[in-house]
């Protein structure tokens, strides 16, 4: 998985984008991780991979950070992929290189 992800990111910054990886683990210290990495940059585009939405037992850990998402990056688009391999043309439905 963790390559699929590696090889996307290497995509989007070949097609032009600058791109933060910020990986969240499934327990409390993902709302601190992802606090911390919204705070730190400007983003135009947040994109929320497939991992987190299912299955249905991190629905909540879903709800947070959609909604740190939007308090926090309120100017950024949000997108999903629905597997590692689609994250570029997630990017590039809502974004311009």
């Amino acid at each position: 998985m963790r390559n699929y992800i590696e090889a996307q990111l290497l995509r989007l910054r070949g097609l032009g984008y600058e791109v933060t990886s910020c990986l969240i683990d499934l327990d409390a210290a993902a709302e601190a991780a992802l606090t911390a990495a919204l705070r730190d940059e400007h983003f135009d585009c947040v994109v929320i991979g497939a991992g987190l939405r299912e299955p249905k037992e991190r629905l909540l850990l879903f709800e947070k950070v959609l909604n740190l998402v939007h308090r926090l990056a309120p100017q950024a688009a949000i997108c999903f992929n629905s597997t590692p391999a689609d994250t570029a043309e997630s990017v590039q439905r809502w974004i311009e290189p």
